[in-house]
């Protein structure tokens, strides 16, 4: 008499098991690479924020630079 593969020790997996582990670990994989370009974008949205921030100070600087001198060669 011969042993199934349960009684021998060995599991078998059925072809709906086998297909719900690569379909979990395809979304997985997915949910991976969506944080990632998440992470992504929101250190690009950051650093152009922080740029923009800066040109804002340095275009108000300026302006203001140029109103003071204004005010000198007026007097």
């Amino acid at each position: 008499m011969s042993q199934t593969p349960e009684q021998h020790g060995e599991e078998r997996l059925s072809r709906a098991e086998i297909g719900k582990d690569a379909a979990q670990s395809a979304v997985e994989a997915a949910a991976t690479t969506v944080g990632e370009v998440a992470t992504i974008i929101t250190g690009a949205v950051r650093g152009v924020a922080g740029a923009l921030g800066g040109l804002a100070t340095e275009v108000f600087e300026i302006r203001e630079a140029a109103r003071r001198a204004a005010e000198r060669s007026d007097d």
